[in-house]
């Protein structure tokens, strides 16, 4: 395929003295005193977070995690005046279904390393060449390698709009989108944006409302879903709160102190995976530690969360008529009933409810998370 000059290639490289740098400062982590409780209630408690801050300073090694990034192709391209990043994998099938992967927030496109292969290239992995795409993972604007932006304005809309022009720029006339948490809300508006060059996208966290036309009839999981979401925004929104309305003023500290950074994300780790209490039952230290070492080197604690600000309140909840997949995972953070979905979602083709994995579906589950997409696109393609 040839590229389009407007592409270029991007290498991933940290010079060392960044990581000398973040090895002194978690060396002289100035520690808050402990939790008076036994759990988690009041946040990540401070024996595990010292933990983990001294493996990270001693024992972790960024260059692994950059060398299994670099094994993809990575690139940049300019859109609507801001530089994006994308990683470009491209199968070796060449009936292959091109399709845009978007992590969310604390995510990346760490994420998805333990799934790219399997879907470029299912025949090495037990599948079938039918079900091969070409992976594109973008970078959010302001995560990762992408830019930060300078100017308000870089809403989920515009995002979608990006990804389409983004899509487009790589000569891909039809393609799919699949997406959780952010991801999935501009998986839809890259639906909205791209018309019908979009075969059909996959959520692993559809955003939809429950409706009020079913109170009077709720089923069981749905009971359960309501009282979850009661808990949830009395337990568990601050951190939204906050990068919603003031992601400047959170910035400096995370910014600052890579004991910060670490805890406000292994937190969501632990609340958000199917981990059964702790986070380690879900994901290894190093896969934890990958995502929020790219966090820190990136120096994106601010810029990331200044998406809440740009979309967290006024949530995009209409209609959607493009093709739609959905798997619900039993620890997800917003769990809808299918009857909620199919209000919003007026051509949902395939609906599945998994029996383990969390929010950060293809980190936990890659294999479950490849067989459902795949499942989902065979209807499509």
């Amino acid at each position: 395929m040839t590229q389009p000059a407007d592409v270029t290639p991007f290498q991933i490289e940290f010079p060392e003295a960044d990581l000398t740098d973040l090895r002194e400062r978690l060396a002289r982590t100035r520690w808050p005193d402990a939790e008076p409780v036994a759990d988690w209630s009041q946040g990540i408690p401070l024996d595990y977070t010292r933990e983990l801050a001294r493996y990270w300073a001693e024992d972790y090694d960024w260059r692994k995690a950059e060398a299994r990034l670099s094994a993809y192709p990575h690139f940049r391209t300019e859109i609507d005046g801001l530089g994006i990043h994308f990683l470009h994998a491209r199968s070796p099938h060449p009936d292959a279904l091109p399709l845009v992967l978007t992590h969310g927030w604390p995510g990346s496109i760490v994420e998805f390393l333990d799934v790219i292969d399997p879907l470029t290239d299912p025949t090495a992995h037990g599948g079938d060449a039918a079900d091969a795409f070409h992976v594109v993972c973008p970078s959010l604007p302001g995560y990762g390698f992408s830019d930060k932006p300078t100017a308000a304005g870089w809403n989920i809309e515009r995002i979608g709009q990006a990804w389409t022009v983004l899509m487009d720029r790589l000569g891909y006339a039809r393609y799919g989108a699949q997406g959780g948490d952010w991801g999935s809300m501009v998986t839809v508006a890259t639906a909205r944006a791209g018309g019908d060059r979009v075969a059909g996208i996959h959520l692993n966290m559809p955003v939809v409302a429950p409706d009020p036309d079913t109170f009077s009839d709720l089923t069981p999981d749905e009971q359960k879903t309501l009282q979850h979401l009661a808990r949830h925004r009395e337990w568990g929104t601050g951190y939204s709160k906050i990068q919603s309305t003031r992601p400047q003023t959170l910035g400096y500290g995370l910014a600052d102190s890579p004991t910060g950074q670490l805890a406000w994300i292994v937190e969501k780790f632990q609340a958000w995976t199917d981990c059964d209490g702790h986070p380690e039952n879900a994901l290894t230290r190093d896969q934890m530690l990958d995502n929020v070492t790219l966090y820190w080197l990136t120096g994106t604690a601010a810029s990331s969360a200044r998406l809440y600000w740009e979309s967290f309140r006024q949530p995009d909840l209409a209609e959607v008529t493009s093709p739609t997949g959905a798997s619900i995972f039993p620890h997800e953070i917003i769990r809808a009933s299918r009857r909620w979905a199919e209000k919003r979602f007026t051509d949902l083709r395939y609906w599945n409810e998994l029996d383990r994995g969390g929010h950060f579906a293809a980190f936990e589950q890659p294999a479950v998370f490849v067989e459902e997409v795949r499942r989902f696109f065979r209807l499509v393609r």
